[in-house]
């Protein structure tokens, strides 16, 4: 089920002090006001743990957080956030990872305390042992974006974006599962603010879906696939997407590559490939920007994690 405006305050409530609020700073000045919503700050390194911290503390409250702990499948992002929030509440966790999981999210897996299972070559490989050992062991299952619970701690998010610029026009942000994207978009169209969903070509679930009316299975074959992979969206992600205020936009490898990058050279902000997506909207290709913001529409961009290897920036 899809979460309300009304969830996300709940949530906002739940995990009131126990996530970095989110610090928005403005990019270059132009014609075009542009602000950064800097969340890979956050604890863990990414939106996440909003998502995770909300999904724990409401078991916690409601008796169901069982001594086994919790469970999770992720590329690596949403298993650092169920980490990390497993810890803070005295539980264990246990994360499955596809075998091609980059290395820096398993160490820091490891470092949160985390059993760590590399399965499969892809994500659905890593789920389907999920849930298996979840049935077996009595663990909480989590989910990396296919929740309420995780989609209204994400929407958090975009509650405190429009607090900071209560006149913005346009948030942009990058698409995966869609629990970030649904919970922003909840939030977006409750203040009248556009949502521009950004995926790249080879990982487009959620363009897939609006294309097909339903949730369909896509390839998945990107430069940011670690963390925007998913095999299909959430039908709550397409439920919110079908809203007139969202527009869905598709990427280039190439064009990804060239906002990291930018946001490098110009900014010294180093994110993951899955950040990037988002800003790669604006950038001028050869059949010009994704998304081409209309004059002094007022425009943020979430950059929404940096576990990620800065090595190849210098």
């Amino acid at each position: 089920m899809t979460p309300t405006f009304d969830d996300i305050e709940a949530a906002a409530a739940r995990i009131d002090g126990l996530v970095r609020p989110i610090t928005v700073a403005p990019a270059d000045p132009g014609p075009n006001p542009l602000w950064f919503a800097l969340e890979f700050l956050q604890f863990t390194g990414t939106f996440k743990a909003r998502g995770a911290r909300n999904f724990v503390r409401a078991h916690a409250a409601a008796g169901t957080l069982p001594a086994a702990g919790v469970t999770i499948a992720s590329g690596g992002n949403a298993g650092l956030a169920c980490a990390w929030a497993a810890r803070e509440a005295g539980v264990p966790a246990t994360v499955f990872l596809p075998e091609t999981a980059p290395p820096v999210k398993i160490r820091r897996l490891r470092e949160h305390g985390a059993e760590v299972r590399l399965i499969g070559p892809e994500y659905k490989q890593a789920l389907a042992a999920c849930r298996e050992f979840a049935a077996e062991s009595g663990a909480l299952a989590a989910h990396a974006y296919d929740h309420p619970l995780i989609a209204a701690g994400a929407g958090t998010l975009m509650r405190e974006i429009h607090a900071r610029i209560p006149d913005l026009d346009t948030v942009l942000v990058a698409v995966g599962g869609g629990g970030l994207f649904t919970g922003t978009a909840v939030v977006a169209q409750h203040f009248g603010v556009r949502t521009v969903a950004v995926e790249p070509f080879g990982c487009r679930s959620l363009h897939a879906a609006l294309e097909a009316g339903r949730p369909v299975e896509v390839t998945v074959d990107s430069v940011a696939s670690d963390s925007l992979g998913a095999p299909n969206v959430s039908a709550m992600a397409l439920a919110a997407a079908q809203d007139p205020s969202v527009r869905s936009v598709l990427v280039a490898d190439e064009t990804i590559l060239a906002a990291r990058r930018q946001l490098w050279d110009q900014h010294r902000i180093a994110v993951e490939y899955g950040a990037a997506t988002a800003l790669a909207a604006l950038l001028d290709t050869e059949s010009g920007p994704a998304y081409r913001p209309e004059p002094g529409e007022r425009v943020c961009v979430i950059l929404c994690g940096a576990n990620t290897d800065p090595s190849d920036l210098v």
